[in-house]
């Protein structure tokens, strides 16, 4: 059975859902759901992928795990749903946008306007157990996102990848060099790191700059705006 994904990534991915390891991680689920409170439900799992199809893709995020409390993760990457507080991590990326492009703190966390525009907000690994961080990597996630980077980097030409933090740092050897993609780097946002140059690194105005010399519309990162 195919999983529920968007077309043209469901097509760069075959391959993989047919992988040995897959069928792995898809027993896992099926056994971890049976005794566990698993997020982001179901539906949401491949919800970066699904607000971000291949061909649209002009900026890539990467972050780790989802977060493990209730109602916070929905499928992308330091995104909340409406109303959830703001992780720690979120309030430094807003308070860089107001930095770099005098952006107001939004009212809501939810970043699916940046999905819905070009940014893949993308885990490396996409489930994980209640109030358990971590608890799903190793399970074959890792390899999955990490082929979904891979395949992309092949596919198009001048993307920009946002690595935030150690972990986003080490995707960069996935990276088809010779495709023109832009790599930006800086600390992760979180409030142990954040101040060692995350905020200032300036990637929001820098990420627009390099897709209009490219001729590609940038991204309105104002999430106060309709």
């Amino acid at each position: 059975m195919k999983p529920k994904i968007e077309a043209s990534w469901l097509e760069l991915l075959e391959s993989e859902f047919e992988s040995e390891y897959f069928q792995q991680l898809r027993k896992f689920l099926k056994e971890e759901k049976e005794t566990q409170t698993v997020y982001p439900p179901g539906s949401l799992i491949f919800n970066a992928f699904d607000h971000t199809p291949v061909y649209e893709v002009k900026v890539v995020v990467l972050g780790q795990d989802p977060y493990h409390g209730p109602g916070q993760a929905h499928g992308l990457c330091f995104s909340v749903n409406d109303g959830i507080r703001f992780p720690p991590s979120l309030k430094n990326i807003f308070k860089e946008l107001y930095a770099d492009i005098g952006m107001e703190e939004p009212e809501s966390g939810n970043l699916t306007k940046w999905a819905d525009q070009g940014v893949l907000l993308l885990n490396a690994t996409l489930t994980v157990r209640a109030r358990n961080a971590g608890s799903h990597q190793g399970k074959g996630w890792e390899q999955f996102t990490d082929a979904a980077i891979l395949k992309l980097t092949e596919t198009r030409r001048n993307l920009v990848f946002l690595l935030w933090g150690r972990s986003a740092q080490n995707k960069e050897a996935l990276i088809n060099k010779e495709n023109g993609h832009l790599i930006l780097k800086a600390p992760h946002p979180s409030p142990f790191s954040a101040h060692t140059g995350f905020l200032g690194c300036r990637h929001f105005s820098k990420t627009n700059e390099f897709l209009q010399s490219k001729g590609i519309a940038p991204i309105d990162w104002d999430l106060n705006t309709q």
